[in-house]
């Protein structure tokens, strides 16, 4: 961690060398993701209710997936630019070095204002805790932090499986941003609203239910099962099949003789 914070520093300092450049790149980020923002607050002003959810509670889907996938995608960039690295030789190099190549692929792209994302999420959250009429006893707080920790961990999971797939593919397969961007979209609302057969599927294929759905039923009271504040605990076993795979990618990997 030591030296991936003087990394993350090193990367900081020189992309605040343009800093009229990185802001503007920071501001582009947060409106990007205010636009979707908007979608959701059009919506409730013309419908008072999403199948029962009223504006205040779907934010909090909306934060905490925002948020999650945002710190996944902070992290776990590199992998989620994964075949540039195979294409261009970069990979071979990893490999040759001493250092774990899970965390050469990490430093390898950070790009900080992505963190655009990120503080629009925050600031979301902070207007939804005290509005959304959710009693903050300490295991309802205890399943915010589960579902914001497991969506990182899914939202990573799903990076994994990318890069892992690119060893075989080499180029990219877009449908994979079926599952990170478009799970980060569809997880605007929750995941109940767009029939039992996306929500199975979120549930049993990839698990991104557990650490936003049912929680979060648990977490407005829509339900009183309270072990739906421990299923982002289930969720994160997720990582374990694509790291798995990644690691089976590793080891069958060839150069792309760049």
């Amino acid at each position: 961690m030591k030296l991936y914070g003087k990394v993350a520093a090193m990367t900081l300092k020189s992309q605040m060398e343009y800093k009229a450049s990185f802001s503007m790149m920071l501001l582009g980020q947060l409106i990007v993701s205010f636009s979707s923002f908007l979608g959701v607050f059009f919506m409730f002003d013309r419908f008072e209710s999403v199948n029962g959810y009223r504006y205040e509670e779907v934010l909090i889907c909306f934060a905490v997936m925002l948020m999650a996938f945002s710190l996944a995608e902070f992290f776990f960039r590199g992998f989620d630019r994964f075949p540039s690295l195979i294409l261009n030789g970069t990979f071979d190099r990893i490999l040759l070095r001493p250092r774990n190549e899970i965390f050469q692929v990490m430093i390898s792209l950070m790009d900080f204002t992505r963190l655009g994302r990120l503080l629009q999420a925050v600031l979301v959250l902070i207007y939804t805790v005290p509005a959304s009429g959710v009693l903050w006893t300490a295991d309802k707080v205890l399943t915010l932090i589960l579902m914001l920790l497991g969506g990182v961990v899914v939202f990573a999971s799903l990076f994994f499986l990318y890069a892992g797939i690119s060893f075989f593919t080499i180029e990219g397969l877009e449908f994979m941003n079926i599952l990170t961007d478009g799970g980060k979209e569809f997880g605007k609302y929750p995941f109940s609203v767009y029939g039992e057969g996306v929500l199975k599927f979120v549930t049993y294929i990839v698990p991104l239910a557990l650490v936003q759905y049912y929680p979060f039923t648990y977490l407005v009271g829509r339900s009183d099962n309270w072990y739906f504040m421990l299923l982002p605990v289930c969720a994160m076993l997720f990582v374990i099949p694509c790291y798995a795979f990644w690691r089976f990618g590793v080891r069958h990997y060839s150069s792309a003789g760049s």
